[in-house]
């Protein structure tokens, strides 16, 4: 760590805080940083996330930035919060076994107000401390140091410590759990002599009870943001030791809720059973409902007011939910979206041209016009998307038949192939609908497409071994933790089998990259190099929008759809 106090390079322009005045030491990038800020080289929201992941406090963050900022946890809430009620939410009810595979934002979502995370990337998409009090990288950002917050205890009585992160992390990084943070934490993980992906030696070191330090084989700018995915609760130092990795059947949590009822496909019942460590939370009970895969029941439980949100509001529902007089809908833009990946393993797509031919196929724009009603923006077959802050511009791409035709006969099919692709409408029905469209899309130039619509149960039993599949993927803060945990060689959630040592080599450039600006040009050759390997073509991404009940005050959606209750709070007046 730098020892020196850093001021701007220019006084006229700012001067950086003390380390005092920052609540820990300022790394050595913050001049740059703040020089950046003043000259108008990035912008505000690009300032604060950068700034709070390099240690700076959130509150602090943001006066540098001349934007009003509220405490690390809350902020102010519409109206004076009342305390008391029970919040009743469709959304599917799934398995809460171990949050180290979680694998839909559902479970964590009922988990989340038992077990809790390091940090928070609020609906703002700015992350800020949670469990970790603060934290601090090496000026080359190779080593990490965070430090808990101290009073906080389990629910079983233990004090929360530095021995719970570092069994939780250990869990993470090793390959027998099977959980996706083993791509997700690539800087921590290396291949063994058989080619098996785990942590490395010495990745977690415990300095105290309330410190632990994250050594790095190379820089990663985005630790803090990655401490927030969904499978990333921290769990208590027994879990799977001393007792079952499963949470239904051992709920110890930090949070201030325990699950009185997890009945799997019916209903998930939370009930706040202590003070939370940080401070009051609205809520008595959170209840959850499982209406099922119909999305016209969840729009009918919230019509009749058997419940007072829903998950997500489906596309086709918007104006009869509009419609309704007690209900608000909530809007944010997201990353979210779903990929038409193909399995570069399994024939004909482990043939480039065949790939490339169908992507030249593809018209962005018409997908996202008639299938998702014009919500959201066309996708670029990267999974980068333009809210990203290191998103680069490509050229953009465009329906060419001709090109396809070329290149299917390159590939060895001049008469033209069928192919087909599984599809679950995991997500709605505009999957399908999109699937419908691009088999027109493509059937000029010599492609059949045959879609094998499933229940999306099914297909998700075999979403990683389809030869080619349409797969929904969710919200992260950053484009380079998609693309780490879909992506790279080896890791569990790659469902293209893709490996490509020039994109991993690309990908851990861009991850250890200070700069915005620099960081998007070698974002640049990530996406290019994607978009070359025609591995995903992706139509779009989808903008998310949420209904609930007027009476359901100070909700704010999250891009990825967590929820973040602790500031809800129910009027029934």
């Amino acid at each position: 760590m730098s020892d020196k106090k850093v001021l701007s390079r220019d006084p006229r322009r700012y001067t950086l805080p003390s380390e005092r005045a920052l609540g820990a030491e300022t790394h050595s990038y913050m001049p740059e940083l703040c020089d950046q800020l003043q000259t108008g080289k990035i912008s505000r929201r690009d300032f604060l996330r950068q700034a709070t992941l390099l240690g700076v406090a959130a509150g602090t963050a943001y006066a540098m930035a001349g934007m009003p900022g509220g405490d690390v946890i809350r902020s102010a809430s519409a109206g004076e919060p009342k305390m008391g009620g029970v919040l009743k939410v469709s959304q599917r009810v799934q398995a809460m076994d171990d949050p180290a595979i979680f694998d839909w934002v559902e479970r964590s979502n009922v988990a989340r107000f038992m077990v809790e995370h390091l940090s928070r990337t609020r609906s703002d998409n700015i992350t800020v401390p949670y469990l970790a009090e603060k934290w601090e990288a090496s000026d080359d950002l190779s080593t990490w140091v965070f430090h808990l917050r101290q009073g906080v205890t389990w629910s079983n009585g233990d004090a929360f410590t530095a021995a719970d992160v570092a069994h939780t992390v250990s869990r993470w990084l090793d390959p027998a759990v099977g959980s996706s943070n083993l791509g997700l934490f690539g800087a921590m993980v290396e291949a063994d002599a058989d080619g098996v992906k785990r942590g490395i030696p010495n990745a977690i070191e415990v300095i105290d009870d309330h410190t632990i330090q994250f050594n790095l084989k190379q820089p990663d700018l985005a630790m803090p943001e990655k401490f927030y995915n969904y499978p990333t609760a921290i769990v208590h130092r027994g879990f799977g030791v001393d007792y079952e990795a499963d949470l239904a059947s051992n709920p110890i949590g930090t949070g201030p809720f325990e699950l009185v009822r997890n009945d799997v496909g019916e209903a998930a019942i939370l009930k706040k059973a202590r003070d939370w460590w940080a401070g009051p939370f609205y809520l008595d009970e959170i209840h959850y409902y499982d209406h099922g895969e119909d999305t016209n029941a969840w729009v009918a439980a919230l019509a009749s007011q058997q419940v007072d949100m829903i998950y997500r509001l489906p596309s086709d529902a918007h104006e009869a939910v509009a419609a309704l007089p007690f209900v608000d809908i909530h809007s944010v833009t997201t990353a979210q979206t779903a990929v038409m990946r193909f399995r570069v393993t399994e024939a004909p797509f482990d043939n480039l041209k065949l790939r490339q031919a169908v992507a030249a196929c593809m018209d962005h724009a018409e997908l996202l016009e008639k299938s998702f009603q014009g919500r959201g923006q066309v996708a670029e077959n990267h999974h980068v998307c333009p809210i990203h802050p290191e998103y680069a511009e490509l050229p953009p791409l465009k329906r060419d038949v001709e090109k396809a035709k070329a290149l299917l006969a390159e590939a060895g099919y001049p008469d033209g192939i069928t192919i087909e692709i599984a599809n679950g409408d995991t997500e709605g029905p505009w999957m399908t609908d999109a699937c419908a469209i691009f088999k027109n899309q493509a059937a000029p130039a010599g492609i059949n497409i045959e879609i094998n619509k499933m229940p999306a149960n099914q297909y998700w039993e075999v979403w990683d071994k389809a030869p080619w599949g349409y797969t929904a993927w969710t919200h992260r803060p950053l484009g380079t933790m998609v693309l780490g945990l879909a992506y790279r060689a080896g890791v569990p959630w790659n469902e293209c089998a893709y490996d490509n040592p020039a994109f991993d080599a690309a990908l851990d450039d861009a991850d250890g990259t200070f700069d915005v600006n620099e960081r998007k040009k070698k974002m640049a050759v990530c996406q290019k190099i994607l978009q070359d390997d025609a591995i995903i073509p992706q139509p779009f991404w989808r903008s998310v929008y949420k209904a609930a009940n007027k009476k359901v005050k100070g909700l704010k959606v999250h891009p990825t759809l967590y929820h973040q209750f602790h500031e809800v709070w129910l009027d029934d007046a």
